[in-house]
């Protein structure tokens, strides 16, 4: 499909022809025939070059379209996703004990999170297989992700999400139009049921692991990293995990920039995990190279878009990981919450659990010393007004009702 050479399954290692084979590795199966794109990546070197990006004259995440798997920009929809605020807080790093401290809010994206790349891939990819309908198990974002871009094509979405799904997600889901099924049960039943409807009505799916374009998408969020900062290469950069297809990306991401001579030294990734819904960590921990080995849980934590517990992209987020140099850290569900309202307060980014788990991440470490006088990115993957119930609680304050009068104001201050 456009310019990807091949799928390769992450593996047996087989390639495969991208216009015969559409989601996993057909010998190795669903999960551990997850498939990875490669580009003719030696031609790419020979032509690409720091100022290439910019010269394509494409907004936002589209300037990357040299090293995405879209030949045809036709499908290209005018939605800003992409090329999202990288903030600078230095009095924040200094009270952390970093040198520099930076939050990539990609709460900017039109649906609001991060999955807004991924999915402005795939509903190119779905209509340039003639598909004509697409379908998604998700917690809520990757799906509202895929029925918002979708929504201005002649593409039907249907989705899948478990019941438990914040309203808030829920609603901009039915705005844009899609056809969603709450499923009475966790989000990996979901995944189960899309996967199967996908295969039983010829659907495309866009659940992660099985598609291998949402990894293409994700990964241009480190290439914009690296690109704000003047080619300048921080020294951590923190994300938070669920399925681990966004980890994948930014890893992809990494390693391409400096496979392609455009990045002499990558940074060391860090995925955070919920304690309460840990298993690529668990996995992580134990790895020593070789085939991926996990055990799946229950997932419990109040960070809905980081709630798995039987992750569909862990055997590609765990090597990639790994050949970054990268590290896991898992945080509390109490250590989110205080995420939420520091980042709020004393940034002004208001972020979803997910979004701030990656920065509760960075505080952990940050205490124990680990990343002393270190340069951090945060990546901030939604914003907060996808989930107002948990942002309440992260307030942990009441509003303050009175009277429409200055004596009730004065008594209420006292």
């Amino acid at each position: 499909m456009g310019k990807a050479v091949a799928l390769r399954c992450v593996t047996c290692h087989r390639e495969h022809d991208p216009l015969r084979v559409e989601s996993t590795c057909p010998l190795c199966g669903p999960r551990r025939g997850t498939l990875e794109v490669l580009y003719d990546y030696p031609a790419l070197r020979r032509t690409l070059t720091r100022a290439s990006f910019q010269a394509t004259g494409l907004p936002g995440m589209w300037r990357y379209l040299p090293i995405l798997p879209i030949a045809d920009t036709s499908r290209i929809q005018p939605l800003a996703v992409g090329m999202t605020p990288l903030y600078s807080f230095p009095a924040l790093a200094a009270e952390l004990g970093l040198s520099g401290l930076h939050l990539k809010d990609d709460g900017r994206n039109p649906t609001a999170s991060y999955k807004d790349r991924a999915s402005s891939v795939v509903v190119i990819v779905a209509q340039e297989r003639g598909k004509k309908v697409v379908t998604c198990a998700s917690t809520g974002n990757a799906a509202s992700s895929l029925a918002g871009f979708a929504a201005a094509t002649p593409l039907e979405t249907v989705i899948f999400v478990p019941r438990t799904a914040p309203e808030a997600k829920v609603a901009q889901l039915l705005v844009y139009g899609a056809t969603v099924y709450l499923v009475r049960g966790t989000y990996d039943q979901a995944f189960d049921l899309a996967s199967e409807a996908a295969q039983a009505f010829g659907w495309y799916n866009r659940s992660a692991g099985v598609n291998p374009y949402l990894v293409e998408g994700k990964k241009t969020g480190a290439f914009e990293v690296i690109e704000q900062l003047a080619w300048d290469a921080p020294d951590v950069v923190l994300v938070s995990v669920g399925d681990g297809s966004v980890i994948s990306g930014i890893c992809k991401g990494f390693a391409e920039l400096r496979l392609l001579g455009l990045l002499d030294r990558v940074p060391q990734v860090i995925g955070v995990q919920a304690e309460g819904a840990s298993p690529v960590a668990a996995a992580y921990a134990g790895y020593r190279g070789g085939p991926v080995e996990w055990t799946d849980t229950e997932a419990m934590t109040v960070a809905d878009s980081i709630s798995v517990g039987k992750p569909r992209d862990i055997v590609k987020a765990v090597p990639y990981l790994w050949e970054n140099g990268g590290r896991m850290v898992t945080v509390s569900d109490e250590e989110i919450l205080d995420a939420i309202a520091t980042l709020a307060r004393k940034t002004g980014v208001f972020a979803e659990p997910a979004g701030a788990a990656a920065f509760a991440g960075l505080v952990r470490l940050s205490r124990s010393g680990d990343l002393a006088g270190k340069r951090a990115v945060v990546m901030v993957t939604g914003s907060g007004l996808k989930d107002v119930a948990a942002a309440r609680k992260a307030a942990r304050v009441r509003p303050i009702e009175i009277e429409p009068s200055l004596a009730s104001l004065s008594e209420a201050r006292r």
